[in-house]
């Protein structure tokens, strides 16, 4: 028997009768009853487009794009206008005035731009008075490592030493692990920018943290202090340290060996000589003792002549804005009476002894030990102390300075005024001024003809006419 086809395809035109709404409720409620619950994201997105649904409905946009009616007809029916339509967004700007590329988003708030905009200028005017202010590195050694001006380095460590109360005791561990090319820079800007360098900056910078290592641990540590062959010490001599410190710390003195125990034999006698200190620069070549140009009585040449008996191995020194030469400089004023009872002078020189007497013995005698000492010497900055330029060339009996022999290797010699030279300059600083200058030529002069055919060439710089 054949089956039956159903064309499942083809629709039906056979009318269907409305269903009652009571029917399609219970229906309806049938079938929510049967289907699952709905969860809690698919009632939010909902909720999410109900609103959006009438909010458009309500937005003043969509009426705008109704159907519009004939104004004479609205005035009678009462319509209400229809508002006119949102200005279009403005097309945003994607590059400032200087071509730069603006960062997406909307533009921040006006007081945002016009507070950062002054706190920049500020910034920038700070870090330009700054960099104006602090040290130029025209009077440095040269020779000498310091870090390029203006450079990441240099700025870390200008922070550092303008922080340097702060940084001394939260880095009291690791400023010794601070590379060696870097610590005389640090030195450098905590002396000029700061109160000075003192005993205890030098062992924080110089010397291990010794409790927190165990004695022998750090001797196979390669990082020592062999390879720190400058030291700057610029404006802290007489401030925060003395010379005396810095050579004991240095090159500390011998321990003394007091031995009570005798021996019952001279031919047992064990030599118990003490062997020489170590010193804790024993590269140190480059070594700056400036003083600063408003308190130059922090220098003492009996200190000096002390440290350099001790390192003669210095190759480049400054002594800028050093006293006169003097070994007794508190007793100029001083005076002592003889058995005759005549009053004289307690020291060598007195306020008197350069300017009417032209006594210059002392600061001969003091110059002439400190060639010898210094005898290895290439190069040495006088600068600001043209008070005592006629005695580098003048004689007295045997006491005066060998430019041939004692300082034969000097080739780079600075004797500048220590002053700029203005226009406004009061009439004695002219004539100071003046005679500086013309005394360094003559120092100049003098030394070029000591060396005549047996010697180097020596560079002297120092202030030029003005032309």
């Amino acid at each position: 028997m054949p089956k039956k086809r159903q064309y499942q395809h083809l629709k039906s035109f056979k009318p269907i009768a409305p269903v009652s709404p009571a029917l399609s409720s219970s229906s309806s409620r049938g079938s929510d009853s049967n289907a699952p619950a709905k969860g809690v994201n698919e009632l939010l997105s909902g909720l999410r487009r109900s609103a959006a649904g009438s909010s458009s409905a309500s937005s003043p946009h969509l009426l705008a794009n109704g159907p519009s009616v004939h104004p004479d007809l609205r005035s009678i029916l009462q319509i209400p206008d229809t508002p006119p339509p949102a200005p279009r967004r403005p097309v945003r700007t994607r590059f400032d005035a200087s071509g730069r590329r603006l960062p997406a988003g909307p533009p921040p708030p006006r007081s945002w731009v016009t507070t950062r905009g002054q706190d920049v200028d500020l910034s920038h005017r700070m870090r330009g008075l700054k960099l104006k202010d602090a040290p130029s590195d025209h009077n440095a050694l040269p020779g000498a490592y310091l870090p390029g001006r203006g450079s990441l380095i240099d700025r870390v460590l200008r922070a550092i030493a303008s922080d340097w109360e702060f940084q001394r005791a939260y880095q009291q561990y690791h400023l010794y692990f601070l590379p060696n090319h870097l610590k005389p820079a640090l030195l450098r800007h905590i002396g000029i920018s700061g109160g000075g360098v003192t005993l205890a900056d030098l062992k924080l910078i110089l010397l291990p943290p010794t409790d927190l290592y165990e004695q022998g641990e750090l001797e196979a540590d390669s990082h020592t202090t062999n390879e720190v062959s400058y030291l700057d010490l610029s404006r802290s001599l007489g401030r925060s340290i003395r010379l005396r410190d810095v050579t004991n710390f240095l090159v500390p003195p011998a321990p003394q060996v007091h031995d009570t125990h005798l021996e019952d034999s001279w031919d047992a006698a064990v030599d118990a000589t003490p062997s020489p200190p170590r010193a804790l620069l024993p590269n140190l070549t480059h070594l700056s003792l400036a003083l600063s140009p408003d308190d130059a009585e922090g220098g003492s040449w009996r200190h000096l002549l002390d440290f350099a008996s001790k390192t003669s191995h210095i190759t480049h020194l400054s002594l800028a804005y050093w006293p006169d030469p003097c070994l007794a400089p508190r007793a100029q004023t001083s005076k002592v009476t003889t058995p005759q009872g005549n009053k004289i002078y307690y020291g060598g020189t007195n306020f008197y002894s350069h300017s009417l007497d032209h006594d210059w013995s002392e600061a001969l005698l003091v110059l002439r030990k400190l060639s010898r000492c210094f005898y290895e010497l290439e190069y040495l900055d006088l600068t600001g102390c043209g008070s005592w330029f006629k005695a580098l060339m003048l004689e007295t009996e045997h006491d005066h300075v060998d430019w041939a022999v004692h300082w034969g290797k000097v080739t780079d010699l600075r004797l500048y005024a220590g002053f700029p030279r203005q226009e406004d300059m009061a009439a004695a600083e002219q004539v100071a001024f003046a005679e500086v200058m013309e005394t360094a030529a003559l120092v100049e002069r003098h030394i070029r003809h000591m060396r005549a055919g047996k010697g180097r060439f020596i560079n002297v710089e120092r202030d030029r006419p003005a032309t």
